[in-house]
Formats: structure tokens, sequence, C-alpha cells
């Protein structure tokens, strides 16, 4: 059973892509690991060091207004696109981990799922209130 098979997929007329189809591979941590409390944690989609350098490139941007607006806007749009790539990169690894997991077994536990769906569900979450 593969991750899609547990998601509730919209009915578009239009081709439906999955994360995995924007990314193919990615290094990248995981999306979220569980709380203390068993829900999941609300982390950054990004890691410190992937942020910290958006940022710098954001604040590269910016200052370059000044002097190049046209090509300041162009490059904005550059790193807008770049950090949404990386995010599903992100995305597309870790639903790579979980289902390098499931293969290994025919029998995956509703549990499994549950935690699946719990990791989704926070994913969706902190996408929702970006």
């Amino acid at each position: 059973m593969t991750t899609q098979g547990i998601l509730i997929r919209e009915e578009r007329t239009e081709e439906t892509l999955s994360t995995s189809d924007l990314a193919k591979a990615a290094a990248g941590g995981p999306i979220a690991t569980p709380g203390a409390n068993g829900e999941e944690a609300n982390l950054p989609l990004f890691a410190q060091n992937d942020a910290q350098d958006f940022r710098t490139r954001w604040e590269k941007i910016q200052i370059g207004f000044v002097d190049e607006p046209r090509q300041a806007v162009e490059h904005a749009d550059e790193l807008v696109a770049s950090v949404i790539k990386r995010l599903a990169e992100v995305f597309a690894a870790e639903r790579q981990k979980l289902e390098s997991e499931w293969d290994k077994t025919d029998n995956v536990s509703t549990e499994d799922l549950r935690v699946a769906l719990r990791r989704y569900r926070s994913f969706f979450d902190r996408l929702l209130s970006v």
C-alpha cells in the first residue's frame, strides 16, 4: 500500500499531480515528529539552515531593489519558486521514507496509517497557517 492509498484525492478535470511528481528525490529532514503529548509538533516547514539561506537571499533581493527594481522582482520570483520547490522536495522525501517503510511488509497496521494521517494533517495545517 502506498501513501497515495490513504489520502483522499481531489477530483479534478485536469491531470492530478502528487508531491512526488513535483520533486523526484531530495535530501531533507522529516516533516514532523510526534510531540510529547502524542500530537504532531508544529515544527517549521524547513530545516533551520534552509530557512536562514532563504532569508539571506531575500534580504539581498530587497537591498538590490534600490538600484535594480525590475531585476529584484525577477529574483524574488525565482526565490519564491525555489522555496516552493524545496518544500515539495522535503515533502516528497518524507513520503518516500514512509513508502519504503511500508514496502518492507504487505501488512500495514491501522496504527501506522493513523500516524501517517496525523503527520499529513500536521503538514496540511502548517501549510494553511502560512
